[in-house]
């Protein structure tokens, strides 16, 4: 049902560095831009990320209790991608690992403070 998710930036060129590494290590690559904002996927028929500038022309901020949970097939990958983003400079909300019995998955905050999460289910 989702189609796309974007996350507010200021700074769209650290943002595109960013997601650039972190979402090619999952086969996703720019599949739009413009002047203030640049999506990532994996096909035009697929769920997609992106990052923008406020049409408002405020600054954006993160919401308390937002995030964006971006699906993979295996722990391994969870824990490639959460160490991914890592290196890239995101801020730890939780290490890769077990939640429960099914679920498995590794939060953090990219750096505009937007907190997302690579998850897998174990079934």
């Amino acid at each position: 049902m989702i189609g796309y998710v974007t996350l507010g930036t200021n700074d769209i060129k650290r943002a595109a560095a960013f997601y650039d590494a972190l979402l090619g290590e999952i086969g996703a690559k720019r599949i739009m831009e413009g002047d203030n904002f640049i999506a990532w996927g994996t096909a035009m028929d697929k769920p997609g990320l992106g990052v923008i500038k406020p049409h408002d022309g405020k600054p954006a901020t993160w919401g308390n209790g937002t995030m964006v949970a971006l699906v993979v097939d295996s722990t391994d990958k969870v824990d490639r991608l959460y160490k991914k983003a890592m290196s890239l400079g995101a801020i730890d909300e939780g290490a890769a690992g077990p939640r429960g019995d099914n679920f498995y998955a590794g939060y953090f905050r990219d750096p505009d403070g937007n907190k997302l999460n690579f998850f897998c289910m174990k079934m």
